[in-house]
């Protein structure tokens, strides 16, 4: 099918069907002005035959007594058509034996015309002949013929020939023309290597260089392919320096959010410290300022952990290297859901340890705070009685971590944002579930900057959350699955 075939495999054969075409037509003509010329030759032959004949003709005798003088050739016919209508004719075959033509023969000779050469074909497998038909002085028609057979043999020799030429040039032309065609088309080879390149880059985020280039050859305008090309190397400038002014642009952000996180833990530090303070100086004070002052430091509090967390997100952005230490998770999941359940008793807590410890290697403050917000954000969103598991196995050299909690699911809208900053299911942004829409964007940075990945899954009655990192380079690489 045409429309599945590539731009190599159309121009290729586009280029053999037109070649077909041609060779075909100069075949086609040679053939015939060959056959042309031979039966002029033949035709001259034929006067020339019959004027003799008519010289050694004896009246009154049959035509074979013609073929009793010189010259002529084998393959002759040689008859006469009385002005009665009755008609006899003879030929010499091919071992110089006159023989009669048999009526039917005779018939179909007698019906030529008269005055030029013309072509009939006799019955009985006798062939093809070239005839002239000349009145005699006797009333009588004499009807000379030359077997065409020669002229029959060399057409046919002469396309067999030809048709042999056309399909070696086919062949010869299918091959040489693929390696001209791909020579051609190498260019667009190279734009369609740079392009894939490109489409292996990350794109979405950190510092984007688009580092191929095509080479000058591929860029000539005096070119289709090479003006191909300059537009793709153009396009690729632009959008470099899209991406450059992106990622200033993010950058100056960044810089914002981590200069500004940090210049404000002091002073809500400071406020935090003089709520307590005069909260607790011993001074009587009213109850709306005590409520007051608890609110203040409750909100300071609060504010606190959020620019922390901002401060931790801006500084994983900017790509800071974490501690690469060797860290037990096993340890860690211990401790976090230990804090769990310090923190909500009403939930049911269970863990799922290997009874070996499980090294990684990495941050083991950021790893706890990844098990520690995905089991905050169980606690937050199911209700109380809720069973939580948190389980730790080894699988293909990498260590998994699931949390799974049995409680109504994740709204399918928030799904797709799930990870992303300040995404919350309580789109009211209420501060009764304590979420700053953090948690889950900080343990999808942590788990990348350890080389792992996040994913969830979720649907009524379960809650699936799976963290992969790699096993630290002492552990076994044959480790099955305890989890």
């Amino acid at each position: 099918m045409v429309g599945g075939w590539s731009l190599r495999q159309r121009l290729v054969a586009g280029i053999l069907a037109l070649l077909l075409i041609a060779t075909l037509a100069i075949g086609v003509l040679s053939v015939y002005f060959v056959r042309a010329s031979l039966l002029a030759q033949l035709d001259d032959e034929l006067r020339i035959t019959t004027s003799r004949i008519e010289r050694i003709s004896a009246p009154g005798r049959g035509p074979a007594s013609s073929f009793d003088g010189p010259g002529l050739p084998l393959g002759s016919l040689i008859g006469v058509v009385q002005a009665d209508g009755s008609a006899v004719a003879a030929y010499l075959d091919d071992d110089a034996v006159v023989r009669e033509l048999t009526p039917l023969q005779v018939r179909v000779l007698a019906a030529r015309a008269l005055g030029h050469p013309d072509t009939v074909r006799l019955p009985a497998g006798l062939g093809e002949f070239r005839v002239l038909a000349t009145p005699t002085a006797a009333d009588a028609v004499l009807i000379v013929g030359i077997s065409t057979k020669d002229v029959s043999i060399t057409v046919a020799r002469l396309g067999a020939v030809i048709a042999a030429v056309l399909a070696g040039i086919l062949i010869g032309a299918a091959v040489l023309g693929r390696e001209v065609v791909r020579l051609g088309l190498r260019p667009l080879t190279r734009v369609r290597e740079a392009a894939t390149a490109v489409t292996t880059l990350p794109l979405d985020r950190g510092a984007v260089a688009l580092a191929e280039r095509l080479p000058q050859l591929d860029t000539d305008p005096t070119t289709e392919v090479g003006q191909l090309g300059a537009a793709f190397t153009r396009m690729l400038d632009h959008v470099q320096q899209a991406f450059d002014s992106r990622q200033a642009s993010e950058q100056k952000v960044r810089q914002f959010v981590a200069d500004a996180s940090h210049e404000l833990r002091t002073p809500l530090a400071a406020i935090r410290g003089y709520s307590e303070l005069t909260r607790r100086s011993g001074h009587e004070l009213p109850d709306d300022i005590r409520h007051a002052l608890a609110r203040i430091e409750s909100e300071s509090v609060r504010m606190s952990e959020l620019v922390d967390d901002l401060l931790l997100l801006a500084r994983l952005d900017e790509g800071r290297e974490l501690r690469h230490d060797p860290v037990d998770l096993a340890s860690v999941v211990a401790d976090a859901v230990a804090d769990a359940r310090a923190t909500s008793p009403a939930h049911e807590w269970v863990e799922r340890l290997p009874s070996h410890p499980v090294i990684v290697q990495g941050d083991q403050h950021r790893l706890h705070q990844v098990i520690a917000n995905l089991l905050a954000n169980a606690r937050i969103h199911t209700p109380e009685g809720t069973r939580v598991t948190a389980a730790l196995g080894v699988l293909d050299g990498r260590a998994i971590v699931t949390v799974v909690d049995t409680g109504p699911g994740i709204p399918p809208d928030i799904q797709p944002v799930l990870f992303e900053r300040f995404a919350r299911a309580d789109t009211s942004r209420s501060r009764a579930t304590g979420s700053t829409g953090l948690g889950l964007a900080i343990v999808a940075a942590v788990v990348q900057a350890h080389d792992g990945e996040v994913s969830f899954s979720s649907q009524p009655g379960e809650t699936v959350f799976r963290v992969s990192v790699p096993l630290a380079a002492t552990e076994s690489d044959d480790a099955t699955e305890t989890a």
